[in-house]
């Protein structure tokens, strides 16, 4: 598949190395072995920016920084929660809302196993993801900086998404995408940008006219994501 219209590629100068794009997390872990409760959630810690109910049986945070900015360009938090989902629902939209975050009816989603809801943050965009597995509310959510992301240069044009690409071993590389070949030069780290529309891509990586890696990436408007050449590694969304 591929997206609807033709995709833009600017080559103009860029600050934001792909070597310098640092990944950080942590984990939490704490068993629950009673059953359900519907009881009220209540966040293990009130002042967080990123809340995670108390009744959790695991919880992973992640931040996206870049050399020279201080600020993460994104933060995501991971949870298993023993609850149901209407009540792990219940927990977000308050906690939320006290932290300033306004909830955007557009595209808001709430089923029985699943929900999906965006949020205009005060850094930025923010979406929440619930799910179920095993007897337990799964929990994703991810805020974005665009004050952070525009100092890196990472911010696609308006309706698009980015992709960000580069190469340091002193060999011949392209990037084949939406029919199209780039020829990235190798022993020097000049990353490139490609802004291409909203979809999902197929897309192979050549090292030497070796074929490196074939997969396909789906984008949604204003992401941003890395494409790296390492052998096993997948595309990484930085914003």
């Amino acid at each position: 598949m591929r997206g609807p219209t033709r995709w833009l590629l600017p080559l103009c100068g860029f600050a934001l190395l792909a070597g310098s794009l640092v990944a950080a997390s942590a984990v939490g872990w704490m068993p629950h072995p009673s059953p359900l409760t519907s009881a009220a959630l209540t966040p293990a810690n009130p002042d967080a920016d990123m809340p995670v109910p108390k009744q959790n049986n695991f919880f992973s945070s992640n931040t996206t920084h870049t050399t020279g900015i201080e600020v993460p360009l994104r933060v995501g938090l991971e949870a298993h929660v023993q609850a149901q989902l209407s009540d792990v629902l219940a927990f977000y939209r308050t906690e939320l809302a006290k932290r300033g975050w306004e909830e955007k009816p557009d595209g808001a989603v709430v089923a029985a196993d699943h929900a999906q809801l965006a949020f205009a943050a005060p850094k930025g965009p923010a979406t929440l993801k619930l799910g179920r597995a095993k007897d337990e509310t799964t929990v994703s959510l991810v805020q974005r900086n665009t004050e952070a992301a525009a100092k890196a240069n990472v911010l696609p044009m308006p309706g698009r998404a980015r992709l960000i690409f580069g190469y340091l071993v002193p060999n011949v590389a392209s990037l084949t995408i939406n029919d199209q070949t780039i020829e990235i030069a190798g022993g020097e780290n000049h990353p490139q940008m490609l802004d291409l529309p909203p979809g999902t891509y197929s897309y192979e990586l050549v090292v030497s006219g070796y074929r490196l890696r074939t997969d396909t990436i789906t984008v949604a408007s204003g992401e941003a994501w890395s494409i790296s050449f390492d052998d096993d590694k997948k595309p990484d969304q930085i914003y």
